[in-house]
């Protein structure tokens, strides 16, 4: 049989005024009722405790993860700026290399058989980069194609030096040469008696070639080199009298005759305008005056060919 407990509710009198019967069964039920309320409470009270006690280490990883974002963000940003730098170094280099190519047809100027184009032998100009990609979906394969265009960039600056190193070269030799080219008439002011090839002697009336070009002028008037050079000789030639020599590099010598004084030295360096001695009457002649000759590979040459002033 279920026993029952009744309760009952007493008036501030001491009579009762109401009564409350409820079985065992269901007082057991309100009281396990109650205590998992209870614990349920206690639970949520601890757990919002160690939420609490976990918040500032929340917030430390928080913040750690939105500058790490922040990070990502930026590196996604610079890799694209590289990115667009790599597209105009390239574009530079490209440049680089058709201005070379324009230099050389102007120059007429050959590119050396061995040297290969800007990209390597049969190498084309690598497509640009994206830097406007959706970096988040492709970011290993635009890293890759940097990388890949980093080493073609770097192929293509080595044979880029290479080409204009020839062709700096070759331009330096041909301004030596222009340098070396006896190119001014070696007195200012003086007129031609005698050119160059065959004439009648003044001295035996018969023919003979004349190697080069008799300048008559004032003596001691200054002879000034025509081009740059070194004093190769200076001293008594026959006929020539006192003669200076200058060696201008490339087989290009020249030799002035007939001189009252050289105002050089033996080995001593000469630059284009330089004066190297004075117009005199030494040896075989019938006044004053320079023999000017101009040798190239020892045999001599027109002078007048050369000069342009």
């Amino acid at each position: 049989m279920n026993k029952k407990i009744s309760f009952f509710v007493l008036s501030t009198t001491g009579s009762p005024t109401k009564q409350l019967t409820i079985s065992k069964g269901t007082l057991r039920a309100i009281g396990l009722l109650l205590s998992l309320v209870l614990l349920a409470l206690g639970y949520s009270v601890y757990d919002y405790y160690s939420l609490k006690k976990k918040m500032p280490s929340t917030l430390l990883l928080r913040g750690t993860i939105n500058r790490q974002t922040d990070e990502i963000a930026s590196q996604r940003q610079q890799i694209q700026e590289f990115a667009q730098k790599i597209n105009t170094l390239k574009a530079k280099l490209v440049d680089l290399n058709r201005f070379e190519k324009k230099i050389r047809i102007i120059a007429n100027i050959e590119k050396a058989s061995g040297q290969d184009g800007l990209f390597g032998v049969g190498g084309s100009i690598p497509d640009d980069l994206n830097p406007q990609i959706e970096i988040e979906n492709s970011h290993n394969r635009l890293i890759r194609d940097m990388h890949e265009q980093i080493e073609q960039l770097s192929v293509a600056a080595v044979n880029q030096q290479s080409g204009f190193e020839s062709l700096f070269n070759y331009l330096e030799d041909q301004r030596d040469i222009l340098a070396s080219t006896p190119a001014i008439n070696p007195i200012e002011e003086g007129w031609i008696t005698s050119r160059f090839g065959y004439r009648t002697s003044p001295f035996t009336g018969k023919r003979e070639f004349h190697k080069g070009l008799d300048i008559a002028a004032r003596k001691k008037s200054p002879i000034v080199a025509p081009a740059d050079g070194v004093v190769a000789f200076i001293g008594l030639k026959g006929m020539l009298g006192k003669v200076i020599v200058l060696d201008h590099g490339h087989g290009v010598t020249t030799q002035y005759g007939h001189i009252d004084k050289a105002l050089k030295k033996m080995g001593e360096k000469i630059t284009r305008g330089q004066e190297i001695a004075l117009v005199g009457n030494s040896g075989r002649t019938t006044g004053s005056h320079l023999h000017y000759e101009v040798l190239l590979n020892g045999l001599p040459v027109n002078p007048e060919k050369y000069i342009i002033d």
